[in-house]
This record gives structure tokens, sequence and C-alpha cells, in this order.
């Protein structure tokens, strides 16, 4: 039959090796013999198929009304339901979520999901109908003119997918349609770094490369620039330690123990809309200690001297949090005014275009092409896997100019250098006071 198989066996066996004979045994042709099973391949909620076998019917009429009420969804519960009301009751009900992971749902929920496929009884949801709607977000988001990038509709097939599997669970489906959509192959950007025939091009025509990473003159160009502001701590750590921005943002002083030189990464905040929300690190890995180098630790420590006279200059409007990185009132401040104030910084400084998590790309750059061992680079980013780093970072060409354009030793040299000098003057490019630094 359809969607499974009904079957009789016995628990006879076989006298000369003693294994059951189930549905061989010759006595269930001849007479009344055995039970009824059946067997049948179902939807996990994982999306995997798996194989569920039942017996011990009386008849086959029996084993045939027991698979379809396995196959069947709840009754009463998918009637009448729509895609949209299922979508916002998995979404409700997601309490444990990260609020960047809850946001990212919602996103795709209410910007995509509900759009095509809302009105849709959720029992009636087709494979054709989740490829239609891949199709017509590629479609529109082309039409308006931006782009969608084939890593955005992969996050969001993961919403859809998970919010099916969900139903799958429930049963009110018993398959989920948004398994396996064909969407574009999505790849892993590889950081370039500037070299001055791409800051040339850049210079002349606007482009840049999807992901830029400064080279170790870059960096230490950028760092000696801003080197009066008052957060210039935060782009040095994340320059040379790779910290992510949500976890230099969270992070507090009880993290950091300069006189042992290291870093603790036990938290970060997040922006959900207009508040700041602390929370554990990306991932499981993402908790790790951080060795400190010398310019990192000199850096920290005029920082905190920093704090300390703007807490005594607000008095009794300090807000005493424990974050290394505030406002002039002790408020932590959020990763997004970071990611504004280092795109400002940048333009200003004259160097090519870099993100600022295009800042924590060049760290692990750097610390490969200065021959840092893999797993130690993996450790100090907080990947997962050894092979997140590898696919990322450790293209040979890209080391070789990170190495060859600037010794990456030398980057270390020169900012503790900084550490010693009111002003730096680097080669046709001015001094650190050509930038407002108070911006």
């Amino acid at each position: 039959m359809a969607g499974g198989s009904v079957f009789r066996r016995c628990g006879c066996r076989d006298q000369a090796t003693g294994r059951l004979l189930g549905a061989r045994c010759p006595e269930l042709n001849v007479r009344p013999h055995g039970t009824w099973y059946f067997s049948a391949e179902l939807p996990s909620s994982s999306g995997i198929r798996r194989r569920v076998r039942r017996g011990g019917f009386a008849s086959r009429p029996a084993a045939v009304a027991a698979l379809e009420a396995l196959r069947s969804p709840a009754p009463g519960l998918a009637a009448g339901l729509r895609t949209r009301e299922w979508l916002e009751r998995w979404l409700a009900s997601r309490v444990a979520l990260r609020a960047s992971t809850r946001r990212g749902y919602a996103a795709h929920v209410r910007g995509y999901l509900v759009p095509y496929l809302g009105v849709i009884p959720l029992a009636d949801l087709s494979a054709a109908d989740v490829q239609r709607m891949f199709t017509a977000i590629i479609g529109g988001e082309t039409a308006l003119g931006r782009a969608v990038s084939a890593a955005t509709l992969r996050r969001i097939h993961a919403t859809l997918r998970a919010a099916l599997n969900a139903a799958v669970r429930a049963g009110l489906i018993t398959s989920n349609p948004g398994r396996w959509p064909e969407l574009p192959s999505a790849v892993r950007p590889r950081p370039q770094v500037w070299t001055a025939a791409m800051a040339s091009r850049w210079e002349q025509e606007g482009w840049r490369p999807a992901v830029g990473v400064w080279t170790a003159q870059q960096t230490a160009q950028f760092l000696g620039r801003v080197r009066g502001h008052r957060l210039y701590a935060v782009f040095h750590l994340v320059a040379l330690r790779g910290l992510r921005r949500g976890e230099a943002a969270g992070l507090r002083w009880a993290d950091l123990d300069l006189d042992a030189g290291t870093l603790t990464v036990t938290g970060q905040l997040t922006q959900l809309g207009g508040r700041l929300v602390a929370g554990p690190p990306k991932s499981e890995a993402g908790r790790r200690v951080v060795a400190l180098d010398q310019s990192t630790i000199a850096a920290l420590r005029a920082h905190r001297a920093r704090q300390q006279a703007e807490r005594a200059a607000a008095g009794a409007g300090w807000a005493e949090t424990g974050y290394v990185f505030t406002t002039r009132t002790g408020t932590p401040v959020g990763p997004d005014y970071l990611t504004r104030l280092f795109r400002r910084l940048v333009e200003r400084s004259g160097l090519p275009p870099v993100t600022l998590h295009g800042l924590r790309h060049g760290a692990a750059t750097l610390a490969l092409a200065a021959g840092s061992d893999l797993k130690v680079v993996q450790d100090q980013l907080g990947h997962s896997t050894i092979t997140l780093t590898a696919d990322t970072y450790t293209n040979p060409r890209e080391l070789h100019l990170m190495g060859d354009v600037c010794p990456v030793p030398r980057l270390c040299g020169q900012l503790e250098y900084l550490d010693r000098c009111d002003t730096v003057t680097f080669r046709g490019r001015g001094c650190c006071a050509d930038i407002a630094l108070d911006a």
C-alpha cells in the first residue's frame, strides 16, 4: 500500500539455526498463524526519515487502520490552520532563543515567510509552494535593486525548516515540504588583503572585495591615527586578538587579568531594537581565555586610567556597570555603536575600507602569517571547528601578501612604539591628529 506495507509474521524459529523465521514461516500460507504488522518511513523532527514498525494486530484491517492513524495529522489540530498562524504560534513558543536569534527568526517570518506562504493552509503547503517563494524572493529583491545573497536565502530556509519540523513533531503535518528547495550555492567569502593594486582600484573605481583586511602596516597606520580616541583600546583589542564586536562590547573588568596577561570571554552584548541585551557567547567554543600581548596590555591599562578619570569627572552621574568600554557616564557601549564609530574613523583615515568584523578577520590573518598554529588561532577566535578556521583563513596567497607587505612581527613593535609617543607620522599619511578623535 502507498506510504507503507502491511504483512504477517510469527515467532517460529528455524530448528537448525534457532533464528526467527518471521515472515518466512511456511505455516503463514496454509492456516491462520502469527499476527499482523505494518512498516512505514516517517519524517523525524530533524527532517531525516525514520523507519517505524508496529505489530501484534489480530487482522490485516486492524494493522492498516493503525498505519493510517500514524500517518495522518492529529484530528482537529490542522483543520483550517494557515501557515501564517502556525509560524506566529511557533515563533511565540520559542522561549529559550538568544535575542539575536529571535530577531533573525522574526525578520524572516514577517518579511518573507508570512507574505509568501501565510495564506496557504498548513496541511496543503507543498514543496512547490516553497520553491515558488524562494524564486519570488530572488526576483523581487533583484527588481528592487537589492541583491539577496545566497547566505541570506539559506538563513530564511533554515527558519522555515525549523518551523515545519516543529509542525511535524506536533502532528500537524506528516512530512516537511521545506526540506529540499533548490537554492544558489553559498560560498563563504575569504578575506582578501588590501594590496597596493587593489587599493588603487578602490580609489579609481570605488571597487572593494567582499571581505577586505588590512596589511600589518595599514593596521598600524589606522591604530596610530586613532590612538587618541577614548575608545582606542577596543579597536586595538579587535585588531590584535580578534574579539567579536559583541564580545568586546560585553567585556567586563572582572574578565581581565592584566598582570597575568589574559582575557576571559564569558559573554557578549547584543542589540535588540534600542536595548542592549547581555547573554552568553555565540557558541560554547566562544567561552575562552585569550592571551594578551604587551601592547594590548598597555592599551588596556591606559584605557582604565582614562575611564577612572571620566568616573571622577562624572561624580554622582556615573553608572557603575563594570564594563570595560563605556560612555562618559559609565553605561556600556553597544556593538552597533562600535560598528558606526569604526566606519567613521576608517572613512576619515583615508585607508581602504574594512568593516569592524573585517578587523577581526585581519587579526586571524596576521596571526597565521606570523606562523601561529591553526589550532591556536581557532581557540583565539572562538571557532567551534578547526575546519571553519582553515576554510576561511588559510589562503596561501593572502598569507604571503600579509607577510610580505609588512613582516607581521613588526606590528607589535610599531604599536609598542606608539605607546611611547604622542604622535607618529607614517609615510605619506600624516599623523593621528588628522582625525577628529572625539567622533
